[in-house]
């Protein structure tokens, strides 16, 4: 299963994880990494991720290790772990959580020109970890996610 282009880790594993039944522990488990792709999916990459890490992830979800660190912020761009963000019209384009809408210095779609969302327009549910992120839509009201643009 290829990643998308720009999508966030949380939400690959999450893809990946769910098409495979796993948990996160059973995913660190087969990969040998023990419990980290949990914090990992929550965005806390404090520790960053190591190379032998990402090559024993890589050879799990079969893809290299090169692609995985193209998931993550790049050195020295500060992450917001919270709140989870979205621009729907992104998502409606292509339906992934994508990386640069946690990093701090984002807080508009460069494409769009919308304000990243971070909670339901309609029911005002902060989003979920976009791990979680499995029917496309808000987990309390169901408003799909590609129908939230302000």
């Amino acid at each position: 299963m290829e990643p998308y282009e720009g999508e966030s880790l949380s939400h690959y594993l999450g893809r990946f994880k769910r098409r495979n039944h796993l948990t996160p522990g059973g995913l660190g488990n087969m990969a040998g990494i023990g419990a980290v792709i949990a914090r990992w999916e929550k965005f806390h990459l404090t520790p960053y991720p190591t190379k032998t890490q990402f090559e024993a992830l890589g050879r799990v979800l079969g893809i290299f290790p090169e692609r995985l660190w193209g998931m993550l912020p790049p050195h020295g761009e500060g992450m917001q772990c919270e709140p989870i963000r979205l621009c729907g019209a992104c998502y409606g384009e292509n339906p992934c959580h994508r990386i640069e809408w946690q990093y701090k210095s984002v807080w508009k779609c460069d494409r769009h020109k919308l304000k990243l969302l971070a909670k339901c327009p309609h029911c005002e549910a902060k989003f979920k970890v976009p791990a979680l992120w499995e029917d496309g839509c808000c987990h309390r009201c169901r408003l799909p996610l590609n129908g939230m643009m302000r």
